[in-house]
């Protein structure tokens, strides 16, 4: 009895010792699995701050890039601005030159009007004389073209007989070339047909000699019976 009860408080102790040791163990356990959600959670958060950094650093870029663009605009503005104003200047100027030029145009067409009544007077005086050279020019334009219509007239007969003995040899040469085509096809047939004639005779000649080496093979076999049959019988004598 005394040994039984020293062996259950052994036990109980081995229990005891064994419990505390998962226990301190599991606690551990514990811990380091909260410091490691711990510590993923702070690098969550320190990502999710750098996100929202870049994110801000971005948004702030696409702004500056913005306002550059529209600075960028409004240089390019002031320069057409200043273009526009040298341009107008620049037609202000060529209108002035262009006044004075219009007014020495003026005083320089009364002169050319002047000019022009004095040159219409001795025109019309050249007109009276180029009118009597023109009608004379006419006379002798008519002529040439009567002239001309004579010999085109004779080139045109001369063309018509050429053409029309062109043409006629040209029909007699159809003519002629059509009946060495009607020869041609004639003899040519007539030499297609010899070929078949030829073809169709060595054709029955195979077809006879075919014929007749069928005929003596069957005669042979017909002899090799009937020595077979008679040595058959000649064995049944015996």
């Amino acid at each position: 009895m005394p040994k039984i009860k020293k062996t259950k408080n052994v036990s109980k102790s081995t229990i005891s010792i064994f419990s505390s040791k998962t226990l301190s163990k599991a606690l551990s356990n514990y811990k380091k699995k909260k410091e490691q959600k711990r510590i993923k959670e702070i690098k969550l958060k320190k990502l999710s701050e750098n996100n929202q950094i870049i994110k801000e650093k971005k948004e702030l870029k696409t702004l500056e890039d913005k306002l550059n663009k529209e600075s960028y605009k409004l240089k390019l503005k002031e320069e057409e601005l200043k273009l526009k104003e040298k341009e107008l200047k620049i037609k202000e100027e060529q209108q002035k030159i262009e006044n004075k030029r219009l007014i020495k145009k003026d005083e320089d067409l009364g002169q050319v009007d002047k000019d022009l009544r004095l040159k219409e007077k001795n025109l019309n005086l050249k007109d009276d004389d180029q009118f009597r050279k023109d009608i004379d020019l006419k006379a002798r334009e008519e002529e040439q073209k009567k002239k001309e219509l004579k010999e085109k007239r004779k080139k045109e007969k001369f063309l018509k007989e050429v053409m029309v003995e062109e043409e006629e040899r040209k029909r007699i040469e159809n003519s002629k070339i059509k009946e060495w085509e009607e020869r041609f096809d004639r003899e040519q047939k007539m030499k297609e047909q010899k070929e078949f004639l030829k073809e169709e005779r060595l054709r029955q000649r195979e077809i006879n000699e075919l014929n007749l080496k069928n005929d003596e093979g069957n005669i042979d076999i017909k002899l090799t019976a009937q020595l077979e049959k008679f040595k058959v019988d000649k064995t049944s004598e015996n």
